[in-house]
């Protein structure tokens, strides 16, 4: 297996006092339903999807027919989806939806971190509370974990690689990206994630774009879970989050969706495109810029609007509000 950085191109570059301080290198593939239409870098380097590929891991949530059994709704489906803030909207929605499951947070496996919403933060810090598994930014998608499990009747241990949900995202994984996964590792919430390369990862977005309801279990499946996102992109992040931003830029139009150590994805119903993109130093500056220009050039995304210029060429000011430098996509990126 070839290391991610061989191949890799210029992706963003950081800029001082009128010299070049940084580059971020990277790989970024754009795919329809025919194949590749756009490349940077090389597109068969194999990563680690990360948090980007979590509709992926929702499919079996409603192919199985749980998500329908216990009535969940678009929103729950979003938060499914999502690497949210542990704000009170996150943290409350996933605790009421394991609760109507006669479960409770105990039954999750994704362990307990400090919400990255600053207000719920603040809030466990004057009660003295201690953070727990529902602040964790993957809480949405354990509790769709266990609904699957619950309607399955299956192990408690649904992270555990051989339990029968972690069999059918494998499944799933390797028919939506059209290739044998290369490999696993633990994500940070303790579920498996699958290696694929960039292009397989592309075109399984490309596959979520191109799907419409009504035309099959897969296809329906993938396009309640675009829409969900897409309508709901409070759920999918939180305020202040590139993915929640973004989304809401482009009016419902457009599902984007964040992972960690630099992996971003899109799909573009309207266009039939999924974009797929990792930075080789998994730095999300870099990430964002180089999604934001993706969604600019595919036309979906206007870059005056004031989310693009966060993330596209945007001032870089140090703590006295002083104008430093700035990050710029990388010259032949696009």
């Amino acid at each position: 297996m070839s290391r991610v950085d061989q191949g890799a191109a210029a992706m963003a570059e950081i800029w001082r006092g009128g010299m070049l301080e940084s580059t971020h290198l990277g790989h970024a593939v754009i795919c329809d339903a025919q194949g590749v239409v756009w490349q940077a870098g090389n597109p068969d380097a194999v990563i680690f999807p990360r948090s980007s590929c979590k509709m992926i891991q929702a499919l079996p949530l409603i192919e199985t027919g749980a998500a329908d059994a216990v009535g969940l709704t678009p929103a729950h489906l979003a938060l499914s989806c999502a690497s949210h803030q542990g704000a009170a909207l996150h943290v409350g929605m996933a605790g009421r939806w394991i609760a109507d499951l006669g479960l409770d947070e105990s039954d999750l496996r994704c362990g307990a971190h400090e919400p990255y919403d600053r207000d719920e933060r603040d809030r466990l810090i004057r009660g003295a509370e201690a953070p727990c598994q529902l602040h964790n930014n993957c809480s949405g998608k354990h509790s769709g974990f266990l609904t699957v499990t619950r309607h399955l009747k299956a192990g408690s241990e649904y992270v555990e690689i051989d339990h029968p949900l972690q069999k059918a995202i494998r499944a799933a994984t390797e028919e939506v990206t059209g290739e044998t996964v290369a490999g696993w590792g633990v994500d940070g919430c303790s579920a498996p994630n699958f290696a694929m390369s960039l292009t397989g990862l592309a075109r399984a977005m490309a596959s979520f774009a191109t799907a419409r309801e009504g035309q099959g279990r897969r296809a329906s499946a993938m396009a309640r879970l675009t829409q969900a996102m897409a309508s709901h992109p409070e759920l999918v992040a939180g305020e202040g989050r590139a993915c929640t931003e973004l989304m809401r830029a482009m009016g419902g139009k457009v599902a984007i969706k964040t992972g960690a150590e630099g992996v971003f994805v899109a799909i573009l119903p309207e266009q039939g495109l999924g974009i797929a993109l990792k930075t080789v130093d998994g730095n999300s500056r870099a990430s964002e810029a180089a999604i934001a220009g993706l969604l600019v050039r595919a036309g979906v995304l206007d870059a005056a609007h004031p989310a693009t210029q966060k993330r596209l060429n945007p001032v870089q000011k140090n703590w006295r509000g002083v104008e430093t430098g700035e990050i710029r996509l990388a010259p032949g990126f696009l």
